[in-house]
């Protein structure tokens, strides 16, 4: 896991999602939006605080008839495809790109529609995270997380201070499921072969999993007189 910069709002967020988001609320509470049509739906809520997460319309997902788009479709384009929590490629094995709401839609309904509470994860992860409090991907740090070659487990790393302790090992399990492991052990052994035996070069390592790259530049593993 390596640090990430949360990338710029997309223009249409606002429209399409924030404000929507707030309009979808208002009806889940029973009020009228003001000026705009909609349903009432069959079942309201007294209180934001009462309404269950999957009640609240994955607004961030729906295409745009400008382009067919989606939000998560510009997240997959701003960063790179690659999954904040893993850094690496959100490949077929590790499941299809989600938007995951890094504060739980459970814990907090004013930040369900707020893209600087967005991560773009792989399926698996976002599955295995659920509300759980984890490292936050826009602070961690280099040298809190590192690799461990001989499993492809991740480990909390001897850098990581002790007040991150505890987000760190609750951020563990997610990033070592079974496919995620496997995933790296594949990216290791293509670096290895080279590209002149049908592998892959430190570049391409660099840009489609850059946290395995970086841990084997740290720990001298690199080959090929990589530097």
């Amino acid at each position: 896991m390596i640090r990430i910069v949360l990338a710029a709002e997309p223009p249409s967020f606002d429209d399409r999602v924030r404000k929507r988001g707030k309009d979808a609320i208002t009806r889940l509470l029973g009020k009228p939006v003001q000026g705009k049509g909609g349903r009432t739906p069959k079942k309201t809520y007294a209180r934001e605080e009462d309404i269950p997460s999957e009640k609240f319309p994955a607004l961030w997902a729906q295409p745009r008839k400008a382009d067919r788009k989606s939000t998560l479709d510009d997240m997959m384009d701003l960063y790179g495809q690659q999954c904040a929590y893993l850094a690496m490629h959100i490949e077929k094995a590790t499941g299809s790109p989600t938007v995951d709401h890094f504060i739980a839609k459970s814990t907090n309904w004013r930040l369900v529609y707020e893209w600087s509470n967005y991560r773009l994860s792989a399926a698996c992860v976002n599955a295995a995270k659920g509300v759980l409090v984890v490292m936050d991907p826009l602070e961690v740090q280099a040298g809190w997380f590192e690799l461990n070659f001989a499993t492809f487990h991740v480990q909390r790393g001897r850098g990581a201070p002790n007040a991150q302790h505890t987000k760190i090992d609750n951020t563990l399990p997610m990033l070592n499921l079974r496919e995620c492991r496997q995933q790296r052990e594949e990216y290791v052994t293509r670096y290895q072969l080279g590209p002149g035996n049908k592998g892959i070069d430190l570049a391409y390592l660099e840009h489609r999993a850059p946290f395995i790259a970086s841990e084997l530049r740290r720990q001298g593993k690199l080959v090929r007189g990589d530097t």
